[in-house]
């Protein structure tokens, strides 16, 4: 659905998006990056908010500058604000509804259906100057998904929700990648990442720094060994026992709690399939097990900072 083919756009002497090729098809893929990274420009550049300095974007085959074709299949919530205070959110979302190509009809009946799925049928009748900053963020929400695109685009739709409001926008978009739509989400906040999807683009200083699955990232990060940690009162013994494989590069006690062991190892899958056959053979109680390495945070840090 979206392709962007060395992509560049500058800003004067200002880099905000550098050499930038990728594919991103249906599903929900999370775009991340530190600020500065050139997140933003690049979904004004999906939709055709920005010309590319040099390089090539299509979005459905075609060049989205400028391009009305183009402006009806996508849904845009950006990051700012840009609401009418004077308007009801109903009247709001109506309008953006009609400018997208909807009759008044359509536009009527979609605008209930999207309030009704961003929860905000009760405070539609208001107006938005009233609205606190998790409401405005769900009426943006609405207005991007009333014209029914195939492809949302939505910066930091979470920011000013509540953690309930997070919950229910997280599952409304799991829900409409699994309906087949392309759902690309930038956000600051990984754990929630993590929650919505294992497709990730990472972007740093304005180029891409890896993309794909998380965890298949991850696993190709050579050069950092994987952590795991476990709780047994038996820590010491285990390790003995651990470092018995090769693949185990260490197993250390943690300083301040002689029950929880910290093994690094290069070979994270032969160690999960070896853990449980040692474990059971020699009656180790384990209470607590985990893989601080193993996730989307690792994967930033190593890749962003690292």
């Amino acid at each position: 659905m979206i392709s962007l083919w060395r992509t560049s756009r500058w800003y004067g002497q200002v880099i905000g998006v550098n050499d930038v090729t990728c594919e991103i098809g249906p599903g929900l893929t999370a775009l991340l990056g530190p600020n500065g990274a050139g997140k933003s420009t690049l979904m004004k550049l999906i939709t055709g908010q920005l010309r590319p300095t040099t390089g090539r974007t299509l979005v459905f085959g075609e060049r989205p500058f400028a391009n009305t074709r183009v402006f009806r299949r996508i849904g845009y919530c950006p990051e700012i604000e840009s609401c009418y205070e004077d308007m009801t959110g109903r009247e709001f979302v109506r309008m953006l509804g009609m400018m997208a190509g909807l009759t008044p009809t359509v536009a009527e009946r979609r605008t209930d259906e999207v309030l009704g799925a961003v929860r905000m049928t009760e405070a539609a009748h208001r107006k938005i100057g009233g609205y606190s900053k998790g409401m405005r963020q769900r009426v943006k929400i609405a207005q991007a998904l009333v014209h029914d695109p195939e492809a949302l685009i939505l910066d930091e739709p979470l920011n000013g929700l509540d953690p309930v409001g997070r919950r229910e926008m997280t599952a409304l978009f799991v829900e409409l990648a699994g309906a087949g739509k392309c759902v690309v989400v930038s956000s600051h906040i990984l754990y929630e990442v993590e929650q919505m999807t294992r497709q990730i683009i990472l972007m740093d200083r304005g180029r891409l720094r890896a993309m794909g699955d998380v965890y298949q990232i991850r696993a190709l990060i050579d050069a950092h060994p994987h952590r795991v940690a476990i709780v047994t009162p038996r820590a010491r013994d285990l390790a003995r026992r651990l470092l018995e494989f090769p693949y185990i590069l260490s197993a250390a006690l943690d300083g301040s709690d002689d029950t929880k062991l910290v093994v690094e190892t290069r070979v994270p899958d032969q160690f999960y399939d070896d853990l449980p056959r040692v474990v059971f053979a020699d009656g180790y109680a384990i209470s607590e097990f985990d893989s601080p390495d193993n996730n989307l945070e690792a994967v930033f840090r190593y890749l962003v900072k690292g």
